[in-house]
């Protein structure tokens, strides 16, 4: 653990962690609170709940390379009055909207979400050094984690024991006060010794195949995790569960964090594309545990192992591949990546659980997760790894 130690000791590293695990719980509590709305509120199937998620998703993913843009321009204070009022107003006023008013509306809500995930990432990227980053950001992962641990259960307990509506009422204020917390601290979005000019390189001298395929894993890593929550909740409540969906989701976080902590320790990790493998390819045995809550649980243990250091591998990379004058931008293209995943995810597994048993999903997530794994590998080696990249942080 002293590598951890040593990089929490880092100024302005300790608080900044601290602010983001709570700034990200009303994220967290997003997918299953919209989720339980659309399916339980409005009487919809999870079909047409993952496309509620879906539309919301894009809009968040469009949103994010905005919003980057604009903190690489004016500033992060500028991006967060922008977005903390279009967020709160959209989850203050969704209770009330029928179900093509918030398909609608969803979108648009998504475009002003506070990108509390890409904020987060870029001021580890000032604050830390380049040798403490893959601690730093498996770090945040573990910290991810936890907010989702917490989001969904209060979510979920809001939504089936008060009223689905209560739930996004919730989620309104937690965003709320996260944009209020975030403007007051005000992270650092560059270093003290990075570049203060504003000049933006050409993207093709950043946006290459290399900098693709790790974008690419990062979506496809959020499929897996998003279609696993669908998947979730459809079977426990064909099992009379669905209260417990909360506390299973508890049980993949903790593995999670286990794996996030094992990834930030060891000097060298797994490469990348081999761990989005894995994170997809233990999904598919869930299929065979399509039972009682604590058993779903058990089953996806150890392919949430695998998520934190799959996602806290990716914002290493972004910060790596990337100058300062756009970090702001490529960081938001990471966060649409991984919104973009989710957007896939929940209806594409919502489809396939409509339309046969609901443990099915679990198989549709793990074989999407094979695939994008393939897929980044080919464009990775498409581009050399720039010489700053040791050989511990390689990814290929």
């Amino acid at each position: 653990m002293e590598r951890y130690r040593r990089t929490l000791a880092l100024p302005g590293v300790r608080p900044l962690m601290i602010l983001m695990l709570f700034a990200r719980i009303p994220t967290a509590a997003t997918a299953m609170t919209l989720t339980l709305h659309v399916a339980l509120g409005l009487g919809r199937g999870y079909g047409a709940a993952g496309l509620v998620g879906a539309t919301a998703t894009v809009g968040i993913g469009i949103g994010a390379t905005l919003t980057g843009r604009i903190i690489d321009r004016y500033g992060l204070r500028t991006a967060l009055v922008i977005t903390t009022l279009g967020e709160t107003v959209f989850w203050a006023t969704a209770p009330f909207m029928s179900y093509p008013v918030l398909l609608v509306m969803a979108f648009i809500g998504g475009l002003f979400a506070i990108q509390a995930m890409a904020i987060g990432r870029q001021a580890i990227a000032a604050l830390v050094p380049e040798e403490h980053r893959r601690t730093a950001y498996s770090m945040d992962s573990i910290s991810v984690e936890v907010s989702f641990m917490v989001g969904p259960v209060v979510g979920v307990a809001l939504a089936t024991q008060v009223s689905t509506s209560t739930a996004m009422q919730a989620v309104a204020a937690g965003f709320a006060l996260t944009g209020i917390s975030l403007f007051i601290m005000n992270p650092p979005m560059r270093g003290d010794k990075e570049p203060v000019s504003t000049e933006r390189p050409p993207r093709r001298e950043w946006l290459n195949s290399r900098f693709a395929g790790v974008l690419l894993i990062g979506s496809g890593a959020v499929f897996v995790l998003a279609g696993t929550e669908v998947t979730i909740v459809a079977v426990l409540r064909e099992h009379g569960e669905v209260d417990w969906s909360g506390a299973t989701i508890v049980i993949l976080c903790a593995a999670s964090i286990v794996g996030g902590l094992v990834h930030g320790a060891v000097r060298k990790s797994l490469p990348q594309v081999v761990l989005m493998a894995l994170l997809g390819g233990l999904t598919i045995p869930a299929v065979f545990f399509d039972s009682t809550w604590w058993i779903v649980g058990l089953a996806l243990v150890p392919a949430s192992a695998m998520c934190a250091p799959t996602i806290a591998a990716t914002g290493e990379e972004v910060s790596r591949l990337v100058p300062a004058a756009v970090r702001g931008e490529a960081t938001g293209l990471q966060s649409t990546a991984l919104t973009f995943g989710a957007a896939l995810g929940s209806p594409v597994i919502g489809f396939i659980v409509d339309h046969s048993s609901p443990g099915w999903g679990f198989v549709g997530a793990g074989a999407g997760g094979l695939i994008v794994a393939a897929g980044a590998a080919l464009l990775i080696r498409r581009t050399p790894a720039p010489a700053q990249l040791t050989s511990a942080s390689a990814i290929s």
